[in-house]
């Protein structure tokens, strides 16, 4: 007989229901999910379903954009000290992808030469992160599902319709589950930087979108100052930060964003060099996103090679749900026990 029936104070009969109440609310969330997604293959998974939540928006109710196009510099109308996405790949022309356009679509499906890319951002985790596109042979094209896990956005492939966690890159559903997308190594900064650092020399910004959406307007008025994240169902228990402090995620590593600025904006360790200059405001802070509070810009770099490594510098709720066993860099590497 199972061990936590003999040890359990509860009659049995109790335990079996709270078990068949729990089956009955998974096969409930199922057919839920079954009546909107008629492709995807809800028996293949590498997560409970318990965990995924609506964020309040049906399939594509936050439409991604499929086929973005661009303007040189001279052409843009932005803020200097807005955020803007930028990636920048051998020998190609410097793309950024303004954040009050990711603001309301989350998702950008792009081509740079040979290079499927889908540029991806998750205003509750403050999460943006590049992705190839490719996967087994296959170039997927990305949707925003309206579904959540620890408030992260969960992104969908119009191929397969499976489910993908948009920080990690992992299939979470479906056919792909248990596939994972390589990141690429862009970054944010403020659209100053990158038009001082490109202009003269043919960088490119994508256009703003042709649907009725206010953008350069923040409809997530405040969420920078909240104590805890929106709709987020799990536990915090990292300590010695607030869940939406921000840290730069690389691989299951992060430093805290504060300790990077206190060190003067450089750490190296780790064969790393992150620095941090400040600028960029917070577009989830005030109504217009190039007024809100000094964030700055992260840039990361392999110190050997000068190259760029793939980041994310996400809320440290976001890193304590899906990077569990991850390490937090409080101090330096040569003070780490």
């Amino acid at each position: 007989m199972n061990r936590l029936l003999i040890n359990c104070p509860l009659p049995i009969w109790i335990v079996l229901a709270i078990c068949l109440m729990s089956i009955k609310n998974v096969y409930a969330q199922v057919e839920d999910f079954q009546s909107e997604w008629l492709n995807t293959d809800f028996e293949t998974r590498t997560v409970d379903l318990e965990e995924i939540f609506s964020g309040g928006v049906p399939k594509d109710g936050i439409l991604a954009i499929l086929e973005p196009e661009f303007i040189p510099i001279d052409e843009a109308d932005l803020l200097p000290n807005e955020g803007v996405m930028t990636l920048e790949l051998d020998g190609q022309i410097p793309r950024t992808y303004p954040i009050r356009y990711l603001l309301w679509h989350e998702i950008v499906n792009d081509t740079i030469a040979d290079t499927p890319v889908a540029v991806t951002f998750c205003p509750l985790c403050n999460s943006g992160v590049f992705f190839d596109r490719r996967l087994q042979g296959e170039t997927l094209t990305f949707g925003v599902s309206g579904k959540l896990r620890n408030s992260d956005m969960i992104m969908y492939d119009h191929n397969s319709e499976s489910w993908w966690q948009q920080a990690t890159g992992e299939a979470i559903v479906g056919l792909y589950s248990g596939s994972e997308l390589i990141s690429l190594p862009g970054w944010t900064e403020s659209w100053k930087e990158f038009m001082e650092r490109n202009e003269g020399q043919g960088g490119l910004v994508m256009a703003e979108p042709q649907f009725n959406r206010r953008y350069g307007q923040n409809p997530y008025v405040g969420y920078e100052l909240s104590a805890m994240p929106f709709l987020y169902q799990g536990e915090f228990s990292l300590p010695n930060i607030m869940p939406l402090a921000r840290v730069v995620r690389v691989g299951n590593q992060a430093w805290p964003l504060e300790r990077i600025i206190l060190e003067g904006g450089l750490v190296q360790e780790f064969g790393l060099t992150i620095t941090w200059t400040s600028g960029q405001v917070s577009a989830l802070d005030t109504q217009s996103v190039g007024e809100g509070i000094n964030v700055g810009s992260i840039r990361v770099r392999d110190t050997n090679t000068g190259k760029d490594v793939p980041h994310d510098l996400m809320f440290a709720f976001v890193f304590g749900a899906f990077f569990p066993e991850g390490q937090l860099m409080f101090m330096p590497q040569s003070e780490q026990s």
